[in-house]
């Protein structure tokens, strides 16, 4: 429904103290050459009060529909095309949460296909974007950009301070549970498998590892730890390859920790190739968790939050669920132990 007082872009000008020129280029989608502080204020106070640009139908303002729609970016390299099995299960519980709100949840792209210009383009407030999520760690200057355009970001399986809001699976527990599960086993000579180098979601899974370790007088033996770019199972089945090179030795691993299920699933078949029983040889256990945990003939050990759950909990706080009205909220979530198949005593 129209405002009863029908605002007009020279009353809206003067209100904001500035021309009505700048206020006719900014409502009819040019930024570039504004300071983009103004450009949000004045986009901001024409919807709070009700402005309509001329030909744009009242369903379709910014203040009735732009929050009924959110955004989502995934990280480089990552397509939709090139499904991520952890990333297509936070996507699917943050679409059901969102849907089940009255939202739907609109794809904008991968962190390398978006320019600046894009952005601008899809975070316009004709186009009537409520927030978006970013699913994975992305580079910090694309994050500073994308925070220059909006406030509402909520981040997933990343964290960065000061900028947006964050869901994440609590690692140093996931790590301390596979641990304690394996050191039950009897498995004092546990190796690493990671992947995904270039991520911090990586580093802190290797830190917690070790640090998990340590209360036990286990350490972590360089010899038998090894990082790759990425974390498919490509990389699993490479990273076990590596290290069955030295097989021989006395103090090789009797169980492997792996970055991800999809590498844990890699190691076994490459093992499986080489004569190895896993779990009768090699116990294999992942610092997460998916389907792959709990379905097929082997089950991984892992430990960590479901990824249905962390898009449920993104959805809440980009709709603004439990959000304080400053600052930003960085949440935590609980990583319980699943156990499959994939780890037994050690031999």
């Amino acid at each position: 429904m129209r405002p009863k007082k029908k605002i007009s872009q020279t009353l809206l000008a003067k209100e904001l103290g500035v021309s009505q020129a700048l206020v006719s280029l900014a409502l009819n989608g040019r930024s570039v050459g504004i300071n983009p502080d103004t450009y949000k204020r004045i986009w901001e106070r024409a919807i709070a009060l009700g402005y309509l640009p001329k030909g744009m139908r009242v369903e379709s303002t910014p203040d009735s529909a732009r929050i009924r729609q959110i955004g989502y970016i995934l990280r480089a390299p990552l397509r939709l095309y090139i499904p991520s099995t952890y990333f297509g299960h936070v996507q699917h519980g943050l679409h059901q949460e969102l849907e089940a709100h009255g939202h739907r949840l609109v794809f904008l792209g991968a962190e390398d296909e978006l320019t600046p210009e894009k952005l601008r383009s899809f975070l316009h407030p004709s186009n009537h974007l409520g927030g978006v999520v970013v699913l994975g760690e992305v580079a910090r200057p694309f994050m500073d950009g994308l925070c220059k355009l909006t406030r509402r970001i909520v981040a997933v399986s990343a964290r960065y301070q000061g900028l947006c809001h964050s869901v994440l699976g609590n690692e140093p527990e996931a790590l301390t549970e596979i641990v304690r599960h394996l050191f039950n086993l009897g498995h004092q000579r546990i190796g690493w498998l990671g992947g995904n180098a270039a991520l911090g979601r990586h580093d802190a899974r290797l830190t917690a590892l070790k640090a998990a370790l340590q209360p036990l007088g286990l350490a972590l033996d360089p010899r038998y730890s090894i990082v790759l770019k990425q974390a498919d199972r490509a990389e699993g089945a490479e990273a076990i390859h590596a290290m069955l090179k030295h097989a021989r030795r006395k103090d090789f691993p009797t169980a492997f920790v792996t970055y991800n299920t999809q590498m844990a699933m890699g190691a076994s078949l490459g093992l499986q190739r080489e004569g190895w029983k896993v779990p009768g040889d090699i116990s294999l256990a992942s610092a997460d968790v998916s389907r792959l945990s709990i379905e097929g003939a082997l089950r991984i050990t892992g430990a960590g939050t479901s990824p249905d759950k962390l898009g449920e909990a993104a959805a809440r706080l980009v709709m603004g669920e439990g959000v304080a009205a400053e600052g930003f909220t960085d949440l935590v979530l609980p990583a319980p132990l699943v156990v499959g198949n994939s780890t037994g005593p050690a031999r």
